[in-house]
């Protein structure tokens, strides 16, 4: 926060398409490199960057540009626009006046981008110009001021001469109405000419009446001659459910049906005094005598009986049915049945849920095993949580920082950070224990001002040397990494474009990095110790380089590189997965 005494200058904006969207993007303010306010102690120095919100605003609090006290005095801020989707972004200069504490962007910036750059500066208004000159008193006394008293009445002039005729006036208010005519003869009805007009239904925007009709005491008889298949439907919000009256006067439902109570067959089925839930059986008419596809019921002579596919007919009765059994499980004669039989597994093959039981040969689960506790001998299943924790016991993991992986713990790097070097092509390995997805390519600066020029990207690689996923041009608003001026230091990062689903293994993580070398606009990255020329990067009996470097950039991220080619880098930079 600024010193209290020190003025300020609110400013906003907000940035729209021409269609109304918001934009997304940032505005910078940049001051002279140093401004010292002796009298406050206090040097202050750097951009303001303040980003758009989700409505394409801004607002941002800056030291006034004629601020007393202040050296440099006489300057100017240097406003840049970076604008996502804007083909031409501006850069010009702007005055912040003290005496105007508020002020919205548009009012004081360039409207043509062609014109040449210049400061925009507030005019005092005419009442403003009014008080310096010696005027007291407020805006509505000063307009009444510029009101002079009224003048002296003049001299009656000459009579002129008869002017020209004038125009026409305009016409006079409609008369009223005479008396009614002898009748007319028809023309035409509804756009029909003929001698003898006959109109149809759809000739009057109506529907035509197919034998449908109501009565006055409230019934409604419809005779469908329609061709859809139903007469009237009612459907849930989603259509997947229905209930409907086809065409044959049959009621079709496949959603949940509900009845207090229910007559199957005809009216003579009563319900015996019962109610609320009672499903009666008239007599059938005809009895089912071919076999069903899934099962019928039905009463006969007053009792309920049931038909299955494959023939079985019985009788419902106290003690479940009166017919005698024909088969079980489709067996006949003397039936002996099996655990197969009944799906089910045989004694002695099955896994036990309870007590002890020695289970011998291979098997195979259909999902994989798990423990609720933590292994006391080498041959018992443990739990992924535990294979972790034990993986880095007393140490740091990646997980720990929020990181899918990493090239090694970043706490045993050197502090003093490196320039990757604008142009060539960095590439550092990654190990990923386990499977995950990955979003974004990861480093740690000491320090970004940020200043990544076109031709910046980073990708993902394979252990075969196929890029597998990559971000966007490192430029732009939307991938250039955070600039990063914390003591010590932070990570920085770049998303990629689309989320990439990652199998364990090894992965190479390249990036390169365009800057203007001379003002030192690229991150310093953290490093591992990388005194020699070509320090050691390939270790044990499995020659996987952990760090390399391809001198020749290319302006894209490569489809697939060459492991082969990779040179022996002298800096080995830390890089990470999220």
């Amino acid at each position: 926060m600024l010193p209290e005494g020190i003025p300020t200058v609110r400013v906003t904006g907000r940035f729209l398409s021409p269609d109304g969207r918001p934009l997304s993007g940032q505005v910078v303010f940049r001051a002279p490199n140093l401004i010292t306010f002796g009298a406050y102690d206090v040097i202050l120095g750097g951009p303001v960057t303040v980003p758009l919100d989700a409505t394409g605003a801004f607002a941002v609090v800056l030291p006034a540009t004629d601020a007393p006290g202040m050296n440099p005095s006489s300057w100017s801020y240097t406003v840049a626009e970076q604008l996502a989707g804007v083909s031409m972004n501006r850069v010009y200069q702007v005055l912040l006046p003290a005496e105007a504490t508020e002020v919205d962007l548009a009012d004081i910036a360039p409207t043509d981008p062609s014109t040449p750059t210049y400061v925009a500066v507030r005019g005092d208004s005419a009442y403003e110009v009014a008080v310096k000159a010696g005027f007291v008193g407020s805006v509505a006394q000063w307009l009444a001021s510029l009101v002079g008293a009224t003048g002296a009445r003049g001299a009656t002039g000459a009579t002129g001469a008869t002017g020209a005729t004038g125009a026409t006036g305009q016409q006079g208010p409609k008369g009223d109405q005479g008396p009614a005519g002898a009748p007319g003869v028809v023309q035409s009805v509804n756009g029909k000419s003929a001698a003898a007009i006959v109109l149809a239904a759809a000739d009057v925007g109506a529907v035509a009446n197919n034998g449908g009709y109501s009565r006055m005491d409230g019934t409604l008889h419809v005779i469908y001659a329609g061709t859809q298949a139903d007469a009237f439907k009612v459907s849930d919000t989603a259509q997947s459910k229905y209930t409907a009256v086809n065409k044959n006067a049959e009621l079709i439902t496949n959603a949940t049906a509900t009845f207090t109570d229910a007559r199957i067959g005809t009216t003579a089925a009563t319900f015996g005094g019962g109610a609320g839930g009672i499903l009666a059986f008239a007599n059938a008419t005809t009895p089912p005598t071919s076999n069903p596809v899934g099962a019928v019921m039905w009463a006969e002579a007053g009792t309920l009986k049931v038909r299955q596919a494959d023939g079985t007919a019985f009788t419902l009765g106290a003690a479940g049915g009166t017919a005698p059994v024909t088969s079980v499980n489709t067996k006949t004669g003397d039936v002996v049945l099996t655990a197969t039989d009944v799906s089910a597994e045989a004694a002695g093959t099955a896994v036990l849920l309870a007590g002890t039981q020695t289970i011998t040969g291979t098997k195979t689960f259909s999902a994989i095993p798990s423990s609720s506790v933590a292994p006391t001998t080498a041959n018992h299943l443990t739990r992924k949580s535990y294979v972790d924790a034990a993986a880095f016991a007393g140490e740091w993991s990646p997980a720990d920082h929020g990181l899918a992986c990493w090239a090694f713990d970043p706490a045993l790097a050197v502090s003093t950070g490196l320039y990757p070097g604008s142009g060539p092509m960095r590439v550092t390995a990654v190990i990923l224990r386990t499977a995950a997805t990955i979003n974004r390519i990861v480093w740690f600066a000491t320090g970004y001002a940020g200043g990544l020029q076109t031709g910046s990207w980073a990708a993902l690689y394979n252990s075969s040397g196929t890029r597998v996923a990559a971000t966007g041009d490192m430029s732009t608003a939307a991938y250039e990494p955070a600039e990063e001026h914390d003591a010590g230091g932070g990570t920085i990062s770049s998303p990629l474009t689309a989320a990439y689903a990652a199998a364990a293994g090894v992965y190479y993580v390249m990036w390169r990095m365009v800057y203007n070398t001379t003002t030192g606009d690229g991150p310093m990255l953290l490093a591992a110790e990388s005194g020699a020329g070509a320090p050691p990067n390939q270790f044990g009996y499995t020659l996987v380089r952990r760090f390399g470097v391809y001198t020749t950039g290319v302006a894209a991220a490569p489809a697939s590189i060459t492991l082969t080619s990779m040179e022996n880098g002298a800096n080995r930079f830390w890089a990470a997965l999220a």
